[in-house]
């Protein structure tokens, strides 16, 4: 049923709202032609149809320029640097800060064929096994549960890193031909998206990145706080393994030149086996509280440099985290938090990583990221570069909206005369909190399924 719109409510101008909010990218465009058709694929992307890709879309927004519209974003040789910077700038805006996570992740899209860029035989999540797809490495920054994308890279596997032909007929750039796993490309966009302005207070990661030591080491080095997904089968030491210089053999020998650890490392699971588990609920989802078991103990990584038997020896002092779920299932994950760190804060902060995943579906299901039917590099990119523009402006849309119905309810309640009042001081509020989660309004110019889903 249509929500009512009380007497002193206006209609939305949602033209004139999204004009105002491309602006700053219509610059970063640069040419006129780019300023030209930039809105109109986006307006494809937010509007009604359940087909994203170029022809559909054309039909409905420029049914006389598919042409053009198949041009720009697929191969029109425009640099999207200068939009991906503006993307950043508005991420942080809406969502940056010391108390936002950085959520490191990837995303799968089907394909048939094989000449699509980067398409191959790989594992994807979303259907839980090895298929055909393309696999784009993903950089998410989420605060208050509020998600917004600011990074989408194709991994291309090896067997088409060693095809110079076949990168060489998609269009991909020289400098990204040689192989890089898809923490290389995280590392790379992670520093992109920080010198762009991006601030965050955790940046988060699945096993497939922070089972890598030196992916977490490359965090460290940047000084950043992080938690990542590890295999029960990590060796960790304990935090008060020492290393000692053994002491010649007393029958004579060459001495021993690498140190011995104290202690014997263990399989992660197998320290965790004699902790203390703890009940938490880390969130309020649709059936109620989110609960799981949840330990950590401080331990030494056995990521450090090879001893003599090749051992790695005891590396970081980080918390290990396990996680016990309704289902049975344990995850293990690491994080350099400080120590002292409650225990709800740690399992607050890694399960917060599920966002990331929610916007991955949403960018699919709704704004057609998976509905690119062209084979170029270039082409997918702008693609994926929209797609995220369009996600955006439904944030910025869904936080601008509760923050005017927060200040209407305020000027309601409080007298004009009263401390806070219109005549006071204003009142500060943050619209990525909990109350953001619900309640967004029906736009009048757009598609309910479209921003409802994706902005709830």
């Amino acid at each position: 049923m249509p929500r009512r719109r009380s007497p002193q409510e206006k209609p939305i101008d949602w033209a004139q709202e999204l004009t105002d909010w491309m602006a700053p990218f219509q610059a970063a465009l640069g040419h006129n032609g780019r300023r030209r058709w930039g809105p109109v694929y986006l307006q494809g992307l937010l509007g009604p149809g359940d087909r994203k890709s170029v022809q559909p879309m054309a039909a409905r927004v420029a049914p006389d320029d598919h042409e053009q519209l198949h041009h720009f974003i697929a191969t029109s040789a425009w640099d999207p640097t200068p939009l991906e910077t503006e993307l950043a700038h508005e991420a942080q805006r809406l969502v940056g800060g010391p108390d936002a996570v950085l959520i490191i992740d990837d995303t799968a899209l089907l394909k048939q064929g094989k000449h699509s860029v980067g398409v191959a035989r790989q594992y994807a999540g979303q259907v839980g096994k090895v298929t055909n797809c393309q696999a784009l490495v993903s950089l998410t920054v989420a605060r208050g549960e509020v998600p917004v994308p600011v990074a989408l890279r194709l991994f291309l596997p090896k067997e088409w890193t060693r095809s110079p032909a076949r990168l060489l007929r998609v269009g991909v750039p020289a400098a990204t031909r040689a192989f890089r796993t898809k923490g290389t490309i995280a590392l790379a966009e992670l520093d992109r998206v920080l010198a762009a302005g991006v601030q965050c207070g955790t940046v988060l990661a699945d096993a497939g990145y922070g089972s890598s030591a030196n992916f977490r080491q490359a965090l460290t080095d940047r000084q950043l706080i992080w938690a990542v997904g590890i295999g029960g089968p990590q060796k960790v030491f304990p935090a008060h393994v020492r290393l000692r210089t053994p002491r010649a053999h007393p029958t004579g020998g060459r001495p021993r030149r690498h140190p011995v650890p104290s202690h014997i490392s263990r399989h992660a699971e197998a320290l965790l086996e004699t902790a203390r588990w703890q009940s938490l609920s880390w969130r309020v989802g649709t059936r109620g509280p989110l609960r799981a078991k949840f330990a950590a103990v401080r331990v030494r990584v056995a990521d450090g440099p090879r001893a003599a038997n090749r051992q790695r020896l005891p590396g970081a002092l980080v918390w290990l985290v396990g996680e016990w779920r309704a289902s049975g299932e344990r995850k293990y994950y690491l994080t350099n938090h400080p120590a002292g760190t409650p225990l709800r804060t740690l399992a607050a902060t890694i399960k917060a990583r599920w966002v990331c995943e929610q916007g991955h579906q949403q960018l699919k299901e709704e704004l057609g990221l998976d509905h690119f039917e062209g084979r170029s590099w270039l082409g997918l990119h702008h693609h994926a570069l929209f797609t995220m523009l369009a996600f955006t402006f439904l944030q910025h849309h869904r936080l601008r909206t509760l923050a005017g119905k927060k200040n209407s309810r305020r000027r309601a309640a409080t007298p004009a005369d009263a401390p806070g009042g219109s005549s006071g001081a204003p009142h500060r509020h943050d619209p990525t909190g909990p109350a953001a989660l619900s309640g967004l309004s029906r736009p009048h110019h757009l598609p309910p399924k479209t921003v409802e889903n994706v902005a709830k």
